[in-house]
């Protein structure tokens, strides 16, 4: 690939406006880095505005041979959205309009930058519901969404981003401007291209307008807290809603370690001894809403919890979900280094998941909190280091690896919603065999035949598992 050159500079401005494209250090760190806070420093950011902008910026790529890396909210944990290879970042914030949210049709088109609590709160004014709810709903953009299959809380009902993704237009790597799906619940017309850009993690294309599937916004929720003495019944309780003739819309688990964690982080007052705590929400009309609040009451006495506490109103609902939104500025607090996995294992097998993870914290001295989504088998596993010496460093990526293959030999995989980006690269033939990867790989060079979109992504492992999340946070960009 090739550096960016002052006649490259020129013939980038002239397509998006000299405003709209810059050098200066500050910008170049703040858009070269997501959540890993490791800084591959990109040598310009450049800001479209339209799909015809963004398709004649991909074809000087491709004339010209530089990389070019897109970026969203920039709130990833596998460093996805990063310029590995240098070049330019293409950043969609300006891309960030609410186009149509259509009652009749149970659909919103948006933009990319639009992020996911903007959306919600849109269709919300109109009586309708989004349901895919990422903890970083408020900054993550909707176009990481899709490129990341995003899920959150409310997976366990509604399923992940790709359930409500009915059209997508997006730019492919040469340049082309291609409209893919309908504004229709059917379709079976030709092959379904947009589902190919869903998971992508924005190698395949750049997206630039969605078409989003909405339903009714629920009448009426309950949510509740449930305590538990061990974190062996809280997992016999998940297990047990698939016999109970209902599934709620979120069942989150915290273990003793996230607990405690929360409590030295701002004390809510969850009992310390707990071994681990769920929080259950149902929804819909308001009649079921009741028989399913009863259900969820008689599960939870059925599975020995210590402690339930049920909201009476929104206020009480919100407080009971701030004890999750704690969970990660409260965990980041028990190490120096928080190496963050959200491997998935089949909900009957968590528990055997945490056994293994009490063992391996037993073996390897490391504090390991586990929280995240029970209900669909998504769990929050963070690896905290207690300083950054070689030693413990190297301990910190085999213990990693130990997770993603104990995850794997129990029928799941390494990730649920936040990719494979380059963090997790080294560790794709865990999850996937040689003759799928190879398939992958074919369909990257069919689409991006000079690998301009998005390199040293999923397939490669340009950045050593060992040096994966050590960086300093304040490195920037010469």
């Amino acid at each position: 690939m090739n550096k960016i050159t002052t006649d490259l500079l020129d013939r980038l401005a002239a397509i998006v406006g000299t405003e709209y494209l810059t050098t200066a250090r500050e910008r170049l760190t703040a858009y070269s880095q997501d959540a890993l806070k490791q800084v591959f420093c990109a040598e310009a950011v450049v800001s479209p505005r339209t799909a015809e902008e963004i398709a004649a910026i991909l074809k000087l790529a491709n004339d010209a041979l530089f990389p070019v890396t897109v970026r969203g909210g920039g709130v990833g944990y596998t460093g996805g959205a990063v310029p590995i290879r240098g070049g330019i970042v293409l950043a969609t914030d300006r891309m960030n309009q609410i186009i149509e949210v259509n009652q009749a049709d149970l659909l919103a088109v948006v933009e990319p930058g639009v992020t996911n609590y903007r959306l919600q709160q849109a269709v919300d004014e109109v009586g309708l519901f989004y349901p895919p709810d990422p903890a970083s709903w408020k900054e993550s953009y909707i176009g990481g969404n899709i490129a990341l299959n995003a899920g959150g809380p409310r997976c366990v009902k509604y399923g992940n981003t790709k359930q409500f993704v009915l059209g997508l237009d997006f730019v492919t790597p040469t340049g082309e401007i291609i409209r893919a799906g309908t504004r229709t619940p059917k379709n079976a017309t030709g092959f379904h291209l947009e589902s190919l850009l869903i998971g992508s993690e924005g190698m395949l294309g750049v997206i630039t307008r969605a078409t989003l599937r909405l339903v009714p916004r629920p009448e009426a929720r309950r949510t509740a807290l449930a305590i538990f003495a061990n974190a062996r019944d809280a997992c016999r309780c998940v297990a047990d809603f698939s016999s109970s003739g209902i599934l709620p819309v979120a069942l989150e688990l915290l273990d003793r370690t996230s607990i405690n964690a929360i409590e030295d982080f701002q004390p809510t007052g969850l009992p310390r001894h707990a071994g681990a705590l769920l929080i259950i929400e149902v929804d819909g009309l308001r009649e079921t809403v009741e028989r399913e609040a009863a259900i969820v009451r008689e599960m939870c006495r059925k599975h020995q919890a210590i402690q339930l506490r049920e909201a009476q109103d929104e206020s009480e609902a919100a407080s009971i979900w701030e004890v999750r939104r704690k969970m990660s500025p409260a965990v980041a607090r028990t190490g120096v280094i928080k190496l963050n996995q959200d491997a998935v294992i089949p909900r009957s097998r968590i528990p055997e998941m945490l056994e293994f993870l009490e063992e391996l914290h037993r073996e390897t001295g490391l504090l390991l909190p586990t929280f995240g989504h029970a209900g669909d088998g998504n769990l929050h596993i963070n690896v905290m280091l207690p300083d950054r010496e070689e030693q413990t460093r190297q301990l910190g990526v085999a213990t990693v690896r130990r997770i993603f293959v104990r995850a794997v030999e129990l029928g799941g995989t390494l990730s649920g919603e936040h990719g494979i980006g380059y963090a997790k690269a080294p560790y794709l033939e865990l999850a996937l065999s040689p003759a799928t990867i190879e398939v992958m790989k074919q369909i990257k060079l069919t689409l991006d035949p000079r690998g301009i979109l998005n390199p040293g992504k999923v397939f490669e492992a340009p950045v050593p598992a060992h040096e994966v999340g050590f960086v300093q946070a304040d490195q920037s960009c010469c």
